[in-house]
């Protein structure tokens, strides 16, 4: 479910077909860190880590100034307006604290005890989801990458569902660190699947062809591919392309596509909030009006999500 879900050969087995290994440097360093945190929460608790999460954040609030900046600015650009100094300071330094927060979990989120990790997700609006998987050709899950798409599928794995995403080839090695962790912790779950988004999407089809709970972020701007699908929004009162491959082949394979957000609370829990239905595969009709009519709902409601919680913001 969102851009970071699996181990790679295409359809999900470890060592990614297509995908750059870890170097030497990269696991050590890796394995360093994930050995410090997972130390803090054999000797302490997930609150107690998420306190020191939210510390180490504001730490970076003070000392890191250029971030800082570049958060005002966003800020600004999603209110339409200057903030107020005291409002500035408060998104700014939940921004920062919600950042190191999810970092840290999402690194050592293969020592948390599976079932513990499984109470940690809160789906809102469950109805839409049992509804979309009853319809039984898989479901295509519209996600933003404001928030922590990546903990979101692996807490949905964990809950029991089949998980797909696509995601971006060139991501950091940290996504490909901590799956390869999540792997060996959950053999089972290699049933979880990546498919990068500058790949023929053949792999997607079969994806909703058995069933799979399909994510990925459409509010995607940066063309990886000149192949890439593309339709254009306007969001915060700029026209951008958005990715629309995955919303196209879903509509294709007869899927329901569902809007959800990821929006994180206190002490590493997380809301999975499905805010809509953005295409009825017994309604759809023509393919190129209902990419329309979807791009136009899921922009829409992008925008509503930056503007009551621009903390969440992820790119700046």
């Amino acid at each position: 479910m969102t851009d970071q879900v699996s181990t790679a050969d295409g359809l999900g087995r470890p060592a990614g077909k297509g995908e750059t290994a870890l170097t030497v440097w990269e696991r050590a360093s890796f394995s360093v860190i994930h050995g410090a945190v997972a130390g803090l929460l054999a000797v302490s608790s997930l609150a107690w880590l998420y306190r020191i999460g939210r510390v180490f954040g504001t730490l970076e609030w003070v000392i890191n100034y250029k971030r800082r900046g570049r958060f005002a600015a966003a800020l600004q650009n999603v209110l339409g307006r200057r903030p107020a100094p005291s409002e500035r300071r408060k998104h700014a330094r939940e921004f920062f604290m919600r950042t190191r927060c999810d970092k840290l979990f999402y690194l050592i989120v293969d020592c948390v005890p599976r079932g513990e990790a499984a109470e940690l997700l809160t789906v809102v609006n469950p109805h839409l989801l049992e509804w979309a998987i009853a319809q039984g050709n898989g479901v295509y899950v519209a996600m933003s990458h404001h928030g922590p798409q990546h903990l979101a599928a692996m807490l949905m794995a964990l809950n029991g569902h089949k998980i797909a995403g696509v995601r971006d080839r060139r991501e950091g090695g940290i996504r490909r660190y901590v799956q390869d962790r999540f792997d060996r912790r959950y053999p089972d779950f290699r049933r979880m699947r990546v498919l990068f988004a500058d790949s023929y999407p053949r792999d997607l089809y079969r994806c909703f062809h058995e069933r799979y709970l399909v994510g990925s972020a459409m509010d995607v701007d940066r063309l990886r591919d000149p192949r890439q699908k593309t339709e254009e929004v306007e969001v915060l009162g700029k026209k951008r392309l958005y990715l629309s491959g995955p919303l196209r082949v879903a509509i294709r394979c007869k899927a329901p596509v569902l809007q959800a957000f990821i929006i994180p609370e206190k002490n590493f829990r997380y809301t999975l909030d499905f805010v809509t239905v953005l295409v009825d595969p017994t309604e759809a009709g023509n393919d190129e009006a209902a990419v329309s009519r979807a791009m136009g709902v899921y922009a829409a409601n992008v925008e509503k999500y930056l503007k009551e919680m621009p903390s969440l913001m992820t790119r700046l």
